[in-house]
Formats: structure tokens, C-alpha cells, sequence
């Protein structure tokens, strides 16, 4: 049987944790929870306490990212579940995502219904970064940014050092896996609206979200990425040289220019790809860590020391 370790970002989520971790407990009374309070305003950490969880505690809000990753790194089960704490994650699925790590799948992920999107947006969205991750990948990506799945620790923290500090960890470490040979499952679930308010923005994160699309890219096979560009621009240009040279009968400026960009493109997508698999070669090459006291002196200042003392075995 797996150790398990359940880790929660919060920020300011003490409404949904009331409810939310006696539910997790009844269902996973074993497992350690551990609950990041990144940066809370709220009674976040005293809901955490008085339900004997593991807390640790951001100074100030770093991103739910960089609360993954503190979560991980004090982590000491063999396999990690990613939660919200939110109540959008039912804990009655985690059983159905470590059927699949039980299985031999590296990571199993909770993909979400139509019923399950905030709103029409971000439906519409999550189905573009769908579409454009599984041609990246040649794979098929049902959820990319679901933020509820399953990993096998000691392979999830060979990329912990990838893992942006925002919203966009869930596909960073998706394309990772995929890049890296190992083997992902999606699971459905279906996630209910979730208690308080959104933490995101439509206009600032759409703008983020519309990077994590060139991100992807370059994360997992940037030629995928910049050769259609580049064939676009060489084709633009060689149509564009055949109408001058009827026209006027000669090679122009413009033709010059698109021949140009076609190549620069290319070379930015070779380069790109070299780059990535170094990152990559690095990363196998990092050993795997396991337990997670030696990274307490890193975050010993931001642990709450009376939920140390509560922490569940």
C-alpha cells in the first residue's frame, strides 16, 4: 500500500477548508495532508489547526505554483495527490486516480466534464489548450489545467525546479511527464461550483493564459511549434515572388524580407528544441529525493510549530 501525501494551496480558502478537510480526513484517515497557506488574510490557518493537518505557512502569497512546490517538498509519501481546497476536488475520486498509479501509470489526472467549466470562457479555453497540447504531444490531453491528480513523488520532483510559481504548474508538469516518456491517464470527474470567490482574473489571466499556449510548446517540442510559423512565412513569400516576378519581372525587397523571417524562425525552433532537451537530460539526471526533512530548513521559519506538533502520522 502507497503512503500517500494530499497536498492543498490555499489562500484565504477557510470557508471551503470548514467543510472540506473532515470530508478529506472520513475518506483518506491515513493519509498526510499537508495544507500550504499561502499568504492567507483569513482564519485559513486556525481551520487547518483545528483539524490537525499539517500546515505550512507563506509569509505572504508566492502563487499556487510556489505553494505546490513547498507542499512537495515537505511531503513523505511515495505518491502525491494534488487537490484544491476549494471543495471543486470530491475526495470520494482519489480512490479512482490511485487505481491507475496502482496500475503502473505515473500519473493519473482528474479531467473535468462541460458541467464542470466555470463558465463558457474558460470552457471554450481549456478545450483550445486541450487541442493544442495533444498535437504537441501526440497524445490525447483531456484536461490540461485540471489542478487534481496523482504522481509518483520521486518522478514529479525531477521537475519541481520547472514548476512556475502561478496558476500554470498543472500543464508545465503535464508537458514534462509527456516529454520525459512517462505515462499519464485522465480520469473523468465531475467538480461542483466552488465555495468563496475565484481567484482569478478574466482579463489578466486570459492574457496569462494565452502565454502558457506558446509555453507549451516550448516546453514539450518547439519545432512543432515554430515550423508551421516558419512554413507559413517561406510559402507567403515564395507566393509573393512568383506574383512580382509575373508582374513586374523581378525579385523584391518583401519576398526578401519573408524568406528571411521563414529562416530566422527556423533556426529559433532548432535552437529551442536543443535547449529543451538539455533541460530535460538535466532533470533525469537530478537523483530522486524522498522524505521530506530535508527540506524543513528551508521553510522552518513559515511552519506553524502547534501544527507540527499535530501533524498526522
Amino acid at each position: 500500500m502507497h503512503k500517500l501525501s494530499i497536498i492543498l494551496p490555499a489562500k484565504n480558502e477557510a470557508e471551503g477548508l470548514k467543510s472540506f478537510l473532515p470530508r478529506l480526513r472520513k475518506q483518506q484517515p491515513h493519509a498526510e495532508i499537508i495544507v500550504v497557506n499561502d499568504g492567507s488574510t483569513d482564519n485559513t490557518a486556525e481551520i487547518c489547526l483545528a483539524n490537525g493537518v499539517f500546515i505550512v505557512t507563506h509569509p505572504y502569497s508566492m502563487g499556487n505554483g510556489a505553494a505546490i512546490k513547498s507542499g512537495v517538498r515537505h511531503a513523505t509519501g511515495d505518491v502525491l495527490v494534488f487537490m484544491d481546497a476549494d471543495g471543486q476536488h470530491q475526495p470520494e475520486d482519489i480512490p479512482r486516480l490511485l487505481a491507475h498509479i496502482d496500475n503502473g501509470y505515473d500519473m493519473a489526472v482528474g479531467a473535468r466534464d462541460g458541467d464542470s467549466q466555470a463558465s463558457k470562457a474558460r470552457g471554450f479555453g481549456n478545450a483550445l489548450y486541450n487541442r493544442l497540447a495533444s498535437y504537441m504531444t501526440g497524445h490525447e490531453i483531456k484536461d490540461l489545467t485540471s489542478g487534481f491528480r496523482a504522481a509518483k513523488t520521486h518522478k514529479f520532483r525531477e521537475f519541481l525546479h520547472l514548476l512556475p510559481n502561478g496558476f500554470s504548474y498543472p500543464t508545465t508538469c503535464t508537458m514534462a511527464f509527456f516529454r520525459s516518456g512517462y505515462s499519464v491517464i485522465y480520469e473523468p470527474i465531475t467538480a461542483p461550483k466552488r465555495i468563496g470567490n475565484s481567484h482569478l482574473n478574466v482579463m489578466k489571466d486570459g492574457f496569462r493564459f494565452l502565454l502558457i499556449i506558446f509555453k507549451i510548446g516550448t516546453l514539450h517540442s518547439p519545432l512543432k511549434l515554430f515550423l508551421p510559423i516558419s512554413l507559413s512565412f517561406f510559402f507567403t513569400g515564395l507566393a509573393y515572388y512568383l506574383y512580382t516576378l509575373t508582374s513586374v519581372g523581378r525579385f523584391t525587397n518583401m519576398s526578401a524580407l519573408l524568406f528571411s523571417t521563414s529562416t530566422i524562425i527556423f533556426l529559433i525552433g532548432l535552437v529551442s528544441e536543443q535547449i529543451t532537451s538539455l533541460i530535460y537530460n538535466q532533470a533525469h539526471e537530478v537523483q530522486p529525493l524522498t522524505g521530506g526533512s530535508a527540506f524543513a530548513p528551508e521553510f522552518s521559519n513559515h511552519i506553524n510549530p502547534t501544527a507540527l506538533s499535530k501533524q498526522v502520522a
